[in-house]
C-alpha cells in the first residue's frame, strides 16, 4: 500500500469528506476541507483516492501513524499466531445477514484473530463510496468491545476495505478458552459425586425402615 496523501498533497478538486469520529460532512472544495482540517487542529488524509470524489478524512495524522506504527510492531511479534480473517458483505445488505456477519466478526475477534472486512460494490454503487465508509464505520462501532479498527476503510478496486485488530492476543483468548474448558469439567465432576452421594446416602436409610423377620419367619413391628 502506498503512502497515503495529506494536507496540500492532495490535489483534487473536491473531496467526500469524512469528519474525525467518522460522521459524513458531504462533499467540499479541497480547500474548503483544508480550512476545516487546520481550524480543527487536525490533518486531511485521503483514505480513498480511487473514489469519485477521492474520501479524505479529518485525524490527527501523526497521531495515527504512531499508533499504526506500534500495532504493527505488535503485530510482527504475534504474526506466527495470528490468522487474519475475512468477512464479505455487499453494500444492500440485509439486516439478517448482517447481524449473522457481525456475529462471525465478533467470533474472530474473541479468538484473537485479525478481522479484514470488505464491502463490495456492483454497478452503480461504485459512486457511492460514502456508504462503504458509513457501512464499515458501523461495524466497526458494533464490534468495538472485541476490537479496533487497525486500517481505516479504504478503497480497493471494486470493493472497500478495513482491517480490525482483536483486543485480545491469541495466547491469551487461547488460556481463556482452555480455562472456560476446565471449569466446565470441573463443574460437571463436582455435579456427578454430588448426585453419587445423594444416592449412596439414601440406601442405609432404606434398610432402617424396613421390617425385622425373626427365625420362624414372624414379621415383627
Amino acid at each position: 500500500m502506498s503512502e497515503q496523501r495529506i494536507n496540500g498533497q492532495i490535489r483534487v478538486p473536491k473531496v467526500l469528506l469524512v469528519g474525525p469520529a467518522g460522521e459524513q460532512v458531504g462533499i467540499v472544495r479541497v480547500e474548503d476541507a483544508l480550512r476545516l482540517a487546520a481550524e480543527a487542529d487536525l490533518d486531511l488524509v485521503e483514505v480513498a483516492p480511487g473514489a469519485n470524489p477521492p474520501v479524505a478524512r479529518l485525524m490527527d495524522y501523526g497521531k495515527y501513524k504512531y499508533e499504526a506504527n506500534m500495532k504493527a510492531r505488535e503485530a510482527r511479534k504475534n504474526q506466527a499466531n495470528t490468522v487474519q480473517k475475512e468477512i464479505r458483505m455487499g453494500l444492500k445488505i440485509d439486516t439478517h445477514d448482517y447481524e449473522t456477519k457481525r456475529r462471525n466478526v465478533e467470533k474472530f475477534l474473541s479468538g484473537g484473530n485479525k478481522v479484514k472486512v470488505i464491502v463490495r460494490f456492483r454497478g452503480r454503487e461504485q459512486s457511492r463510496p460514502e456508504m462503504g465508509v458509513k457501512l464499515l464505520g458501523r461495524m466497526a462501532e458494533d464490534v468495538s468491545e472485541y476490537g479496533y479498527v487497525e486500517t481505516h476503510p479504504r478503497a480497493d478496486g471494486r470493493s472497500m476495505v478495513m482491517v480490525l485488530g482483536p483486543h485480545k492476543k491469541k495466547a491469551q483468548a487461547r488460556a481463556e478458552a482452555r480455562k472456560r474448558k476446565t471449569d466446565a469439567e470441573k463443574a460437571a465432576a463436582k455435579s456427578e459425586a454430588e448426585g453419587t452421594t445423594s444416592d449412596t446416602s439414601a440406601a442405609p436409610a432404606a434398610e432402617a425402615t424396613a421390617p425385622e423377620t425373626t427365625a420362624s419367619g414372624t414379621t415383627q413391628s
